[in-house]
C-alpha cells in the first residue's frame, strides 16, 4: 500500500521550519538565516521512497504583519492549514507557558481536524528542565498526536520523524515523479539562492526590504548558464551597503550564489547581479505581483 500526502510546517518565525526540510529532505532546497521571516513563498519539498510521497510545504512564519507583503505571508500560511493531511507546529523551548508569538497559532490549531505534530527545536540551546516545562505547557492546549523535542540543525531526535509522519498519510498516489524534490520553478530557487546570500552577508544591517528578480536566465548548449538577477531595495543607503566598498559585497554575494547554482542546475554559471531601489515596494501592489509574491 502506498501512501501520500501533504505537510504544512507553522512556527513563529526564526524557529527552524526550513532547517527542518532541508535536514529531512537531505538536500537543501528552502532559504535558511538567522533572520526571521526569510520564507516569504510556499515551497513544496518532495520525499519520495518505496513506502510514501510526503510532500512539505514550508510557509511563510504566522506573525504580526507590518506590510502588505506581511500580509500576503501571514495569508499563505494560514490557508495552508486547511489544505493538508498533517501539520507539523515547531517552536523553541520558553522561560514558562506558552511564548507570546505562538499564541495565535495555537488558536489557529485548536479548531483543525488536521492531526498536529509539535515539535520542540533546538534543544541544545535550552536547559532540559525548560525544555520539559514546554512540553508540558504545549500540550496542555492543544492534543497534539507526536510532541518530540528536537535539534533540526544537529539532527538530534530527527531519525523517526518520517516513519511517524507516514502513519498519519492516507493510501494515494505518486503525485510527482519520483527523482523530483522541489515543484519550484528553477528562477525561483536562483533568486532565493542569492537573497540568503545577501541575508547571511549583511547581517543587521539591512532590513528585510531585499527581494531579488531574476531578469534573465538562460541554459547553453553545453548545460552552462548565464544568470542575471536585479537585488531589490528600498533606500538609496541600502544600495552602496548592498554594493559594498569596491563592490566587494556584492561580489562575495554573488560568488557564494554561483556556487549553490553550480550544485543544483549542474552546470557553471555566469551570474552577474545589480542593485536597484524601488522605495517601498513591500507595500506596492503591482511591485508585489510582478516579483511573485501577489496573485
Amino acid at each position: 500500500m502506498f501512501k501520500s500526502g501533504f505537510i504544512t510546517v507553522v512556527g513563529r518565525p526564526n524557529v527552524g521550519k526550513s532547517t527542518l526540510i532541508n535536514h529531512l529532505m537531505g538536500a537543501k532546497l528552502s532559504i535558511v538565516s538567522n533572520k526571521p521571516q526569510t520564507t516569504r513563498k510556499n515551497l513544496n519539498a518532495i520525499y519520495t521512497d518505496e513506502e510514501a510521497q510526503i510532500i512539505f510545504v514550508d510557509t511563510p512564519g504566522i506573525h504580526k504583519a507590518q506590510n502588505k507583503l506581511g500580509e500576503y505571508m501571514v495569508h499563505v500560511a494560514r490557508e495552508s492549514l486547511n489544505q493538508v493531511d498533517l501539520v507539523i507546529f515547531i517552536t523553541t523551548a520558553t522561560a514558562g507557558g506558552i511564548h507570546p508569538g505562538d499564541a495565535k497559532i495555537m488558536e489557529e490549531l485548536k479548531g483543525l481536524k488536521t492531526p498536529v505534530f509539535l515539535l520542540v527545536n533546538k534543544i541544545d540551546e535550552f536547559d532540559q528542565d525548560k525544555v520539559a516545562k514546554t512540553l508540558e505547557a504545549y500540550a496542555k492546549e492543544v492534543d497534539f498526536k507526536e510532541i518530540i523535542p528536537i535539534s533540526a540543525l544537529k539532527g538530534k531526535n530527527t531519525e523517526n520523524i518520517l516513519d511517524l509522519v507516514k502513519q498519519h498519510m492516507p493510501e494515494g498516489p505518486m503525485y510527482y515523479p519520483e527523482d523530483m524534490v522541489a515543484d519550484v520553478h528553477l528562477r525561483f530557487m536562483a533568486a532565493e539562492t542569492i537573497r540568503e546570500k545577501a541575508l547571511k552577508l549583511l547581517q543587521q544591517e539591512i532590513p528585510h526590504g531585499i527581494a531579488v528578480e531574476i531578469t534573465s536566465m538562460k541554459e547553453k548548449e553545453n548545460g552552462n548558464w548565464d544568470i542575471e538577477a536585479d537585488i531589490i531595495c528600498e533606500k538609496d543607503s541600502h544600495k552602496g551597503i548592498i554594493i559594498g566598498k569596491g563592490g566587494q559585497t556584492l561580489k562575495k554575494i554573488g560568488t557564494w550564489a554561483r556556487e549553490d547554482m553550480e550544485v543544483y542546475l549542474e552546470g557553471k554559471v555566469n551570474l552577474k547581479t545589480f542593485v536597484k531601489v524601488r522605495k517601498e515596494w513591500r507595500d506596492n501592489d503591482t511591485l508585489l505581483k510582478e516579483l511573485g509574491y501577489k496573485e
